[in-house]
Parts: structure tokens; C-alpha cells; sequence
């Protein structure tokens, strides 16, 4: 593990940190744009339940990251509580809006004028949407949102550009539930579905990516 960085603009490659938790340290994995010209513009990007083996390597999660890289944006993956080098226990989902809000603390203090994205996946959709209800961001991505798992029904308030992503075929997330949840929201998100993806997109995670980017592109 390398030292915590005390400026992003200077990163140029991939590092992984320890950072102050709530519950004592979160693995970070902190990924350079590739133009350093770009270096304070940051996607951070939620992993699913932490007890169904989600981890800050799933490959939604990296597909993920290397959307935003594709757009010359910095990248912060994390472990929440209790998985990888994390320390600590599940939290039901208060805990690890937590430990976001821990690295939303962290990346503002040492890049105050960051301009910052979320994105999340299954249960990091959840969490990152729980996060954008009460700060400033450019923009969500959410794969997948939980609606039949964690509570989303109620306002959600989300101000910023949002993006919504539903497999069809999702034997987790049923995916009826997911468009008539977006249908009641409002502000309406952008909603992308794929007819053929289940919940991991098997087989189709380059189509996400090349889907994310076109309408990131517009």
C-alpha cells in the first residue's frame, strides 16, 4: 500500500491507499486521467453488497471506470467496511453511506475544486444515490438500483444529470420495478435499457460501455 496522496492533480498513474474510516480504514484504489490536464475531474464508483462478494473489482464496477477514463476522468474505487484491506462489518447500508461520505470528505479537502461524478452498482447504486440527494455533483450513474431491496420509493431529489442503466433480463433486480421507479421520478432520469443484459451483463459489458459514453458524449 502506498501513502495517501495529499494533491490529485499530481497522480499519474494507478495507486492504492488506506484511508481513515469510520470504522478505521478504507482500501482506496485511485486511477490518474489519462491527460493530466484533467486531473480534477473524478468518478467515484460504488461496488455491490458486501455480502453477496461485491468488491471494488467487480466487472461492472471497472467497466465502470474505464467509462470515465475513457472520458479523461480520474477514477476512485473503494472497498466498503469489511471487505478486501477494509476494516470493520456490513453496516445495512448506513454504514456504508458512511464510508462514501468519508471519501467525499477526503477528496474534497485535497481537491476542493474537483468537479465529481458518482456511479454505482446494484447496492452501490443505492448508496451513491442516497449520497447525491445531499451534495453537489456533475453527474449519477446507476446500474441497476436496487428499488426491490433498499428503500428508493421515497423523494429522491436528485438535481444533477443522472443516468439510469436496466437490464431487461435482470434475475435480481426486476426489471419492471426499476422503469416504473424511474417513471415516477422527477426530475426524470435518463434511462438506458439493454433488452438482452441480466444483473452482471454478462457478455455485454463492453455494450454498456460504448452505451455510457455515447450519451455521456451528447
Amino acid at each position: 500500500m502506498n501513502s495517501i496522496p495529499k494533491n490529485l492533480q499530481i497522480l499519474t498513474t494507478e495507486t492504492s491507499f488506506q484511508l481513515p474510516g469510520p470504522t478505521g480504514e478504507l482500501e482506496i484504489l485511485l486511477s490518474a486521467a489519462p491527460t493530466p490536464a484533467n486531473q480534477e475531474s473524478l468518478a467515484i464508483i460504488c461496488h455491490p453488497h458486501p455480502l453477496h462478494g461485491g468488491t471494488l473489482s467487480n466487472k461492472v464496477v471497472t467497466t465502470l471506470a474505464k467509462t470515465f477514463q475513457a472520458l479523461n476522468m480520474q477514477t476512485l474505487r473503494f472497498n466498503f467496511r469489511g471487505v478486501g484491506k477494509s476494516t470493520g462489518h456490513y453496516g445495512e447500508g448506513q454504514g456504508e453511506l458512511h464510508d462514501l461520505y468519508a471519501v467525499l470528505t477526503w477528496v474534497r479537502q485535497v481537491s476542493p475544486q474537483a468537479t465529481l461524478w458518482l456511479a454505482g452498482f446494484s447496492f452501490g447504486a443505492y448508496i451513491s444515490i442516497c449520497a447525491a440527494r445531499e451534495g453537489s455533483f456533475a453527474g449519477l450513474i446507476s446500474v441497476a438500483p436496487p428499488v426491490n431491496h433498499f428503500p428508493l420509493h421515497e423523494p429522491v431529489n436528485i438535481t444533477c444529470p443522472w443516468i439510469v442503466v436496466q437490464g431487461e433480463q435482470d434475475e435480481i433486480v426486476p426489471a419492471a420495478e426499476v422503469f416504473a421507479w424511474v417513471e415516477r421520478l422527477h426530475p426524470k432520469p435518463t434511462l438506458i435499457r439493454f433488452p438482452e443484459a441480466g444483473h452482471f451483463f454478462h457478455g455485454g459489458l463492453t455494450a454498456l460501455k460504448e452505451a455510457l459514453l455515447e450519451e455521456l458524449k451528447k
